[in-house]
């Protein structure tokens, strides 16, 4: 396990920087002056006792963090939860995981067969949360699990590394709105996810959310390479709960569509 929270977001960020061409554009006409204070990032996971979402929490948990939240996404068939560290400054951690046993026989069989691919060694390593795809996978398999469930399908192309970080836009200078950030990421030719509308969730619920596409990426495949999604980068505004303190939480239906930004559809279905 890593030693410290620091280290294992850095090696994170590297990763997610490789798989994410357009992220160092982005972070770069947002933070000017500013530091940019990553509010929280994503992971992906199938519900299998070997990789399942207590396996990747417990590396966050080795560090501090405790579970604060559960949320569930039925059309998607996922389940996920989000842990917070003591320090207020650490970025939440949002994992999920794909309830398999919900999917075809097929899905079933051919999730599990990559699962087997997994060392038991590696799943307990430092470096999982970013050690990307443990299985033999073919793009005809991919494009099948795409079929079935885009979620599936990224994972199975990806694996374990950070789906996405997040600029936490209450600690932008220069922006004090969801609308300021995406109207500068617009002019400056970055695709933002329009499902459900370019910002998700409101003041009323405390949290308004916004994300780019996810860039599209060579992948290799055991039979050749193919362009598909990779990641995304994400932005949240977060509201004063009754108490004064930011809202530290998650909003479902906003989570839902934010999914939705590695669709291979670069629009994104509304």
């Amino acid at each position: 396990m890593h030693q410290n929270i620091d280290s294992l977001f850095a090696a994170m960020w590297q990763d997610y920087l490789h798989q994410t061409p357009s992220a160092a554009k982005v972070h770069d006409l947002l933070a000017q002056d500013d530091e940019i204070i990553n509010d929280h990032i994503a992971l992906r996971t199938f519900n299998l006792p070997k990789v399942g979402l207590p396996v990747l929490a417990a590396h966050f948990e080795a560090l501090g963090y405790r579970a604060a939240g559960e949320y569930e996404f039925k059309q998607k068939k996922l389940k996920a939860k989000h842990y917070e560290h003591p320090d207020a400054t650490k970025p939440k951690v949002f994992i999920s995981e794909l309830l398999v046993e919900q999917f075809s026989p097929w899905l079933q069989q051919t999730v599990a067969n990559m699962v087997d691919q997994v060392a038991d060694a590696a799943v307990m390593a430092d470096e999982f949360l970013y050690s990307g795809r443990h299985w033999a996978l073919d793009f005809a398999t991919y494009e099948q699990l795409l079929a079935e469930s885009e979620y599936a399908a990224w994972l199975a192309a990806f694996g374990y590394r950070a789906n996405h970080f997040t600029v936490s836009v209450n600690h932008l200078k220069l922006y004090d709105s969801i609308v300021a950030v995406n109207d500068t990421l617009k002019h400056a030719g970055i695709v933002l996810n329009s499902a459900g509308g370019e910002v998700k969730g409101s003041p009323a619920v405390m949290l308004e959310q916004s994300s780019t596409m996810a860039d599209q990426i060579p992948v290799a495949f055991d039979d050749g390479g193919h362009t598909i999604p990779s990641c995304f980068y994400e932005f949240a505004l977060r509201y004063p709960q009754a108490d004064g303190t930011l809202y530290r939480g998650f909003v479902e239906a906003s989570a839902d569509k934010i999914f939705e930004s590695t669709n291979t559809n670069v629009s994104a279905k509304a």
